[in-house]
């Protein structure tokens, strides 16, 4: 499958696009002359090119003409690599497999997700009972011809006869929400637009939904906009969108957005307020039976001061996971008539592990903790009392686990670099699990075995990594290695299957995973050691993750790629910089990688509170250090570079892809590839279709070899 090309006029495209004539080889490239221009900006007194400026401006047909441009050297490129289409086809077989989400319940009915293996998109099913093969609810398939418009997310109302849920197109995270008549299949007249960043719940009356949204973007494009001044609403069900009630607004507050949560009995709405990508949240209440003055929305937690995730109530007495005075996480119990900090109850303290999320289920929680970034499935009762632990089937992961307070059974997903996803069921009163989805597929995952270690960083910090292979792998260094990381967001890296990683197995690599600063693997101060003035911490953690494998002689540098995504494409980027001669490939995916402008597009601004400000001196000094299109030095033999973006990322906004892109190139355009994949009506990753997934697989790994010199047919 080859990347479509976006159609522009010939003369545009000779004048801002003419190749540099120059000797051929089987890895050289001829890249597309990107024009300079002289802006030049200040910063602290300190005076900084941006040459590529002008690339910012993604509607314009000069643009458009460099990336048609780009693409087809791309395109061109990777189709003259031996074994291309066979990877392709290896990899089509290997995602052919039934692959289920978790059961809820809603009302009488059950609902799960399921791709029957090559589907673009996971298909909703309904049932009266979760073992049920079900009948088609939603196929978003039907949507489009090309699977790229995706169903992001569903709310169910708590009888089960609605269902809200929300579309995007082209991989942008803008949605429509529209409202599914369950029992008709059929959609309501509800059409919600602009809306981003927003979960939906349904008030227990079914009779209407709260969700978040922006003002319609006004004079600009959408995809580029900046993303302020979020609002919560309340719709009811069969008006229009005008109609809909203003819950709460913060005109003074252009970076806060706004979550809403119904307790399951009906009395009470949670507001969750948030400010940027900070883990810290505010939350208020408001009483839906109250009238009058006492039906305003009050202060429950009004300091910045930690994270608050509500997990359930009890009449008045109201469960959250904190990391308030516990930086791996603790439950407490905030008693709404008498809610002062001093009043609160410890219901489980702190651990050595590190708590990721918690469920009210069965009339007990269900506490879900990464020990050494793997799940930790432990249950208490609603005095704190420990009521023992789930087994789990290994060294893996729990992404879901769900039931509700009255349930006697709940359901959970199990996986591991080895595993592919499954579904059991656990029975809350016998304390056991069955299994009830297991997918079957055409690779043996009983050929390879994940181990995790543990290495030294430049200053002494130990980081784990998770290695997955062969078994009984050859450590000589001969090994073609993909080292992954993403150090940021408190977003922990835990194992995973995935059909692309099994290709890459299936093709006789090792994948390594490195749990790096920054995430959220052992909680806040993990994190805050990743962040700010402390970010390089993160890219010495990937450095000697790579140096590690060197010296066990699991790879070389001639066989050692790095991959990572979003802030694991400026990992990536940043790395690849400022050690050339540990890689042989890089692949920074939809990455930040202009570090001085990322503030100036889309949700920009909310990640300063990970890599701070260029308002900021000090913090400036330290972004401007490691900002990958500000370090390229001109005549440095980097490593075959493959950037990839997507035309339709609104997170990542694509032009710091371009702009790195068009920098590496003319730096060292001799040197090895450095190319640039624009997927068109492509975003940032979420509901890419399946088919795009597998071609992009397909050519990323054909580089990644063809740079280790192991391309074959």
């Amino acid at each position: 499958m080859r990347l479509p090309l976006i159609l522009v006029p010939a003369l545009l495209l000779a004048t801002a696009c003419q190749p540099v004539k120059r000797e051929s080889s089987v890895d050289r490239v001829v890249y597309p002359v990107t024009k300079k221009v002289g802006q030049v900006d200040t910063y602290h007194g300190v005076e900084v090119a941006d040459p590529y400026r002008w690339l910012e401006d993604i509607d314009s047909a000069e643009t458009a003409a460099w990336v048609k441009a780009q693409n087809e050297v791309t395109s061109a490129h990777l189709a003259k690599i031996p074994g291309r289409d066979r990877i392709a086809a290896r990899a089509t077989e290997i995602w052919n497999f039934n692959r289920w989400g978790v059961p809820s319940r809603e009302g009488k009915n059950w609902f799960w997700f399921k791709n029957d293996g090559l589907q673009n998109q996971a298909v909703l099913y309904v049932a009266d009972k979760p073992e049920s093969e079900g009948r088609v609810l939603l196929d978003p398939n039907s949507l489009s011809t090309d699977g790229t418009i995706a169903l992001k997310d569903t709310a169910f109302s708590a009888d089960g006869k609605y269902m809200a849920y929300g579309l995007s197109s082209g991989g942008s995270d803008w949605e429509e929400w529209r409202v599914l008549d369950v029992a008709k299949g059929q959609p309501t007249e509800d059409v919600l637009k602009w809306v981003k960043f927003s979960a939906v719940d349904w008030s227990r009356d079914g009779k209407g939904f709260w969700y978040s949204r922006y003002d319609e973007p006004q004079g600009e494009n959408a995809l580029k906009a900046k993303n302020e001044f979020q609002k919560l609403y309340f719709h009811k069900l069969g008006t229009p969108q005008s109609d809909d009630e203003l819950v709460y607004e913060r005109k003074d507050e252009p970076d806060y957005s706004f979550g809403a949560d119904a307790t399951e009995d009906g009395r009470y709405l949670l507001v969750l307020v948030s400010r940027s990508t900070e883990p810290k949240n505010l939350v208020l209440y408001r009483d839906l039976k109250a009238k009058g003055k006492n039906a305003a929305l009050k202060e429950l937690i009004s300091e910045w001061k930690a994270e608050y995730e509500y997990v359930g109530n009890v009449g008045t007495k109201f469960y959250f996971r904190t990391d308030d005075e516990a930086p791996r996480g603790r439950i407490v119990a905030i008693d709404l008539t008498k809610p002062a900090r001093k009043n609160w109850k410890t219901i489980v303290e702190q651990s050595d592990d590190s708590l990721q999320s918690a469920d009210l289920v069965g009339g007990q929680l269900v506490l879900n903790y990464l020990h050494d970034a793997s799940s930790r499935l432990r249950r208490f009762s609603l005095d704190g009392k420990h009521k023992g632990d789930i087994d789990l089937p290994g060294m893996g992961t729990v992404a879901t686990f769900a039931g509700r307070p009255g349930d006697k059974q709940a359901f959970y997903s199990f996986a591991s670099y080895t595993t592919p996803t499954s579904i059991y069921r656990y029975d809350l009163t016998k304390g056991k699990s069955t299994q009830l989805r297991a997918p079957t597929m055409a690779f043996d995952p009983s050929q390879y075995e994940t181990r995790q270690v543990l290495y030294t960083s430049k200053d002494g910090t130990r980081v784990p990594m998770f290695i997955t292979g062969k078994k009984n792998l050859v450590l000589d260094g001969s090994n073609p290695t993909i080292l992954y990381g993403y150090g940021g967001f408190r977003i922990a890296q835990v194992p995973k299957f995935s059909a692309s990683i099994a290709t890459w197995l299936d093709q006789g690599g090792i994948y390594a995973v490195a749990n790096l600063r920054g995430g959220g693997e052992y909680g806040r101060e993990w994190h805050e050691a990743g962040t700010k003035l402390n970010k390089q911490n993160v890219f010495d953690d990937f450095i000697a993750a790579a140096e590690y494998l060197i010296a066990e002689k699991y790879t070389s540098p001639q066989r050692l790629a790095i991959q990572g995504g979003s802030n694991g494409g400026l990992l990536v980027a940043a790395v690849e910089l400022q050690r050339p001669e540990l890689f042989a490939a890089a692949v920074p995916a939809v990455g930040v990688l202009d570090m001085l402008r990322f503030r100036e597009f889309t949700i920009g601004k909310a990640w300063e509170s990970d890599f701070g400000s260029v308002l900021n001196a000090d913090e400036f000094a330290a972004i401007r250090a490691y900002s990958p299109l500000h370090n390229i030095k001109p005549g440095v033999a980097y490593p075959a570079t493959l950037i990839t973006t997507g035309d339709h990322d609104d997170r990542v906004f694509p032009a710091h892809s371009f702009k790195f892109a068009a920098a590496l190139q003319a730096a060292n355009p001799k040197g090895k590839p450095h190319l640039i994949r624009i997927d068109v009506r492509a975003g940032h990753g979420q509901g890419k279709p399946t088919a795009k997934q597998i071609a992009e697989t397909a050519d990323v790994y054909a580089f990644i070899l063809n740079a280790f010199g192991l391309a074959k047919p």
